[in-house]
């Protein structure tokens, strides 16, 4: 069974949309953080959250990580993997999805209750990798059956 035709260009199009907010976010964390078009004072604080103690994990900066999840992503969710024959593509694409929003709740956990700031430009690459993870565990199902 094939997913809708709908699925593959809308999860490229989450995909790619991450990547580039998560290369904006990479490039600021490895050069200014003051690059962020972003307010720097209260509740919206994006140099906060980005300089945190949490703003790396095993040392690696964060944005980094993201910027290679949605890599993964982009590469997982090409049209010629949505219609791979191999179960394993599905597999790791639903692992992936699963790890990843895994990783978002704890930053969204990080940002709300450890650091008491947001930021815009990660909360746009939470919801984009939310909404990814919907799409992927709804048409999961469909096709991990047809083993």
């Amino acid at each position: 069974m094939r997913v809708a035709r709908w699925v593959a260009p809308v999860t490229l199009a989450l995909s790619v949309a991450g990547l580039a907010v998560s290369v904006y976010l990479t490039i600021a964390h490895f050069t200014n953080p003051e690059l962020l078009v972003c307010s720097d004072s209260g509740t919206v604080n994006c140099e906060a959250v980005t300089t945190s103690a949490q703003s790396t994990f095993l040392g690696i900066p964060v944005a980094l990580l993201g910027l290679l999840w949605f890599v993964a992503m982009v590469v997982l969710c090409l049209p010629m993997a949505w219609n791979a024959a191999s179960r394993n593509v599905h597999l790791l694409r639903l692992a992936a999805a699963i790890g990843g929003i895994g990783f978002v709740l704890w930053l969204v956990y990080a940002e709300l209750v450890i650091i008491g700031a947001i930021c815009v430009w990660c909360t746009v690459a939470h919801v984009l990798a939310f909404a990814l993870f919907i799409v992927v565990v709804l048409t999961a199902q469909d096709l991990l059956s047809e083993g």
